[in-house]
């Protein structure tokens, strides 16, 4: 079959390879610029284009690039990740459309980070869909479908991991279904918005940690926004280095209940197992014990030097410090100008 690739990420630049493996034709290839997190980027889709000898461009406007698709004369398009909406202009050109890969449970976990969403709202299954492209939101009918469950230890890069396994094989499978059935559906999606559950972007700021939250909502935020995504974190004043603010991102933490009972207030540090181990109370009084982190984005060992030390920032005493410095240095100013 007459393949055109359509989109960004290492996923797509494996399933292309897995393609071409099993004897399909890629005939042309459009991205756009990746994203930080991605592992392969424009010049590795331009190398690939390079190599089979088949036209290439990286823009976000699809448009620029629709006289390039149609020649190509492609029979079906694979997407993934696409930095823009493609619309049926586009999707009209293949005959058998544009396939594109969602990691949500279509219909329900439509739009951004759902696998974010999946686990922030403790559910015991993702899953992962291949689709047919329409203009509205993942709401194409469904090719192949697969589960991937998870619990409360499940870290999203596990389910990232899992889905890069599993997607390329599962484009292949779609397009061997389409081959002999250009009609083939497992499931026509439903078109009651009650059925759906729209999903939005996360932004890095979204991983602040409240240390008056629960431990349990705490640990499953770390597990939900980490690699390879920013991550979980926290500011504070380092106590050892004359209160200097720093950021603290937590990679990996378990819930623990301190050996007796204490009076400490949420942020706290705590020496647990005679230093062996560090906790941080929450807001319900259990500890998250620090198994991985890192300060000012660089891997340091779990390690306080006092249990004074607390995590998040004093906001008054800072707005306080700030106003006497401003009024210092206005009077400083005010001097020099006589």
């Amino acid at each position: 079959m007459k393949i055109a690739i359509i989109g960004r990420t290492e996923i797509l630049y494996n399933t292309t390879r897995l393609l071409i493996k099993q004897g399909h034709s890629i005939v042309c290839i459009l991205t756009s610029k990746e994203a930080p997190e991605y592992l392969k980027t424009r010049k590795d889709f331009l190398r690939l284009a390079e190599e089979l000898g088949v036209p290439y461009s990286s823009t976000s406007r699809i448009f620029e690039q629709e006289e390039m698709l149609k020649n190509a004369q492609a029979d079906i398009a694979v997407s993934m990740n696409y930095s823009s909406i493609i619309p049926y202009a586009i999707i009209d050109l293949f005959p058998l459309g544009i396939l594109n890969a969602h990691g949500g449970d279509l219909p329900r976990y439509r739009g951004n980070a759902c696998q974010t969403w999946a686990i922030l709202n403790e559910e015991d299954r993702i899953g992962l869909c291949i689709h047919r492209m329409d203009e509205k939101l993942d709401s194409g009918d469904i090719i192949v479908r697969d589960y991937i469950s998870i619990d409360h230890n499940t870290k999203v890069s596990e389910v990232l991991n899992r889905f890069s396994e599993r997607i390329p094989a599962m484009f292949l499978e779609a397009i061997i279904k389409l081959a002999k059935n250009p009609d083939f559906v497992l499931q026509l999606q439903s078109t009651d918005p009650k059925d759906a559950l729209r999903c939005y972007p996360r932004i890095p700021s979204d991983g602040e940690i409240d240390w008056n939250m629960s431990a349990w909502e705490i640990n499953k935020l770390i597990r939900a926004a980490g690699t390879p995504y920013s991550g979980a974190y926290t500011f504070f004043e380092d106590v050892q280095d004359k209160g200097k603010i720093k950021k603290l991102s937590i990679d990996a933490a378990y819930i623990e209940s301190f050996e007796s009972d204490y009076c400490a207030v949420p942020g706290h540090v705590l020496r647990m197992d005679g230093g062996q181990k560090w906790g941080v109370v929450c807001g319900d009084k259990k500890i998250l014990v620090l198994e991985k982190i890192r300060i000012d984005g660089e891997d340091v060992p779990v390690k306080f030097h006092t249990v004074r030390q607390r995590l998040g920032i004093d906001f008054s005493n800072n707005i306080n410090h700030l106003y006497h410095r401003l009024n210092e240095l206005e009077d400083k100013l005010g001097r020099l100008n006589l």
